[in-house]
């Protein structure tokens, strides 16, 4: 009896499974992939600043602030390689989270302090 380490089938298939996810991102236009990330972003900050059914359990303004930043950077940076059809909710969305922010915060930023300022200008509501 030969006993085949199980790393081998294991590696083998793992390879396959990166091969096939490649071959599918491949395909992929980038707007859609920037598009998916930003939504991913806003989901996790509308998570974090306490904003769905769950309210206060998942809520952590610590990474709600670092989620919300990463999106304002994003946008910023995308913003000329997706179309205005896209760009305008993104914006409209970040902005809504900068000002949920804000709201729950105990001790609001400075106008122009606040997560993703920096890329958007100060955000008053």
């Amino acid at each position: 009896m030969s006993e085949t380490p199980q790393n081998e089938s294991t590696d083998s298939s793992d390879t396959l499974d990166f091969e096939a996810m490649t071959h599918d991102i491949a395909e992929v236009p980038a707007v859609r992939v920037i598009v998916t990330v930003a939504v991913n972003l806003m989901s996790a900050a509308a998570v974090k600043l306490g904003l769905t059914e769950e309210g206060d359990k998942y809520k952590d303004l610590d990474e709600a602030r670092k989620l919300v930043h990463a999106l304002a950077g994003l946008l910023d940076a995308g913003a000329t390689e997706v179309s205005s059809f896209h760009a305008a909710p993104l914006r409209d969305g970040l902005k809504s989270l900068q000002l949920a922010f804000r709201e729950a915060s105990l001790i609001p930023d400075e106008p122009g302090q606040g997560p993703g300022e920096k890329y958007t200008g100060p955000v008053y509501g």
